[in-house]
């Protein structure tokens, strides 16, 4: 069974999820009715072979793609209902996202990347508040520093301070560690868990590494497309390798 959300409300909900590419008499179904609460506070690792519909899933919360059928609720509301300014106001203010890439612009320096969806949304403060993030994610002293001038561990930090400079309610991760070294992997993952420990945000991370998820608390397992387990971590480095192996993913 699933770990209750029952204490505050979710801030992300999905209903019976589906997501279908393609047209008879072949289509591909990359979501067939997934259902998923995530609370504040909490960090919820999605694993699972590639093409279960894990990247999909976080596509469809993030409103960068619509559902064949079933719907998508950040704080209560559906995202399909929304106007697209408005889908796109709700994408910058209440979502932060973290890619495998990074995803930073070359010509500016950690302050300019990390405020830039503050930026865009015309605050006056951007470069003040994305300083402040910086040196909360432990780059007080890179704050003018260039992508090229940064470890691709750095570079991932400015990229989740930028994902929390607009103080989101959610933060969506897709694949975070897949392009850094096994230490500064670890060092996210840690990182990504003081974000939803210590900071309150709700973390929603993709991942293939079970050791990078068994830094989450919850583990949701998906195969073709479907959530075939969700389950309460315990800490242990090999909790969510024994979890997959438990469901035959290994």
């Amino acid at each position: 069974m699933p770990p209750p959300d029952t204490i505050e409300r979710p801030i992300v909900e999905t209903v019976e999820l589906v997501k279908t590419y393609g047209i008879e008499p072949n289509p591909v179904h990359a979501l067939a009715g997934v259902s998923l609460r995530v609370r504040p506070g909490q960090f919820v690792a999605v694993m699972g072979p590639s093409g279960c519909g894990k990247s999909t899933l976080l596509n469809l919360i993030g409103g960068l793609d619509t559902p064949t059928a079933g719907r998508v609720a950040i704080d209560g509301i559906d995202i399909a209902s929304l106007p697209d300014d408005d889908l796109t106001t709700l994408r910058r203010r209440r979502l932060g996202f973290v890619f495998q890439f990074f995803n930073l612009i070359p010509v500016l320096d950690a302050t300019e990347n990390a405020a830039l969806p503050l930026t865009l949304d015309g605050a006056p403060d951007a470069a003040a508040r994305a300083q402040t993030w910086l040196r909360q994610v432990g780059l007080g002293d890179r704050l003018t520093h260039r992508p090229d001038q940064l470890s691709g561990g750095q570079q991932q930090r400015v990229a989740v301070a930028r994902a929390l400079a607009t103080d989101p309610a959610l933060v969506l991760a897709d694949e975070p560690t897949g392009n850094l070294d096994s230490a500064s992997g670890t060092e996210i993952a840690e990182l990504l868990a003081t974000v939803a420990s210590e900071w309150g945000r709700a973390v929603l991370m993709v991942t293939h590494d079970p050791r990078i998820a068994s830094y989450a608390d919850r583990l949701v397992l998906m195969r073709d497309g479907r959530i075939v387990d969700d389950l309460a971590l315990d800490g242990r480095r090999e909790a969510a390798r024994d979890a997959m192996d438990r469901a035959g993913m290994l």
